[in-house]
């Protein structure tokens, strides 16, 4: 689970080791394949029309961008704790929402950063409008949040529940 604040980013030790893990595989033996394949797509001839080394090159650019992002990441971490199962909504925790007070009109989502998006719940951000909104309430209170457009709209808060994956 994680929060963002003033370029920190809390995480839990799980979180931390997950993410530790994945750059040492990405500076290291991540790094060695994309050489081999771009290496063996060089030996192939005329480079400006050699659409594996082009592929290969790109999927190295994506790998050293997200090589910098953990690097920037890990470097701002705080390590902590999951967060209270204490009815409080904060990131790292699992919400249920009704939208207008309507208990038929629910969604529940992972407050947390995209770092943590996984595809068994849908994840929002603590930045984002409906997480400044609800970032901070208690279960059984309401939040405002700004729509795209501008307007209001109003949720209430069902539950809150910390994540555990």
């Amino acid at each position: 689970m994680t929060q963002t604040s003033d370029n920190v980013t809390w995480l839990t030790p799980e979180a931390y080791n997950q993410l530790k893990a994945e750059l040492e595989y990405l500076s290291g033996p991540a790094r060695t394949e994309i050489s081999v394949k771009i290496a063996a797509a060089r030996e192939e001839g005329d480079l400006r029309e050699n659409g594996g080394y082009h592929a290969a090159k790109e999927e190295q650019g994506k790998m050293e961008l997200r090589v910098r992002q953990l690097t920037q990441l890990l470097e701002h971490a705080k390590v902590g704790e999951a967060p209270a199962d204490d009815g409080v909504v904060e990131p790292g925790m699992v919400v249920t929402i009704a939208f207008d007070g309507d208990p038929d009109d629910t969604i529940t989502f992972l407050l947390a950063s995209r770092e943590y998006a996984s595809s068994d719940i849908e994840t929002y951000s603590p930045q984002s409008p409906l997480g400044v909104g609800v970032n901070g309430k208690r279960v059984g209170d309401e939040a405002e949040y700004e729509l795209p457009n501008g307007k209001t709209a109003s949720v209430k808060i069902i539950s809150a529940k910390p994540y555990t994956g």
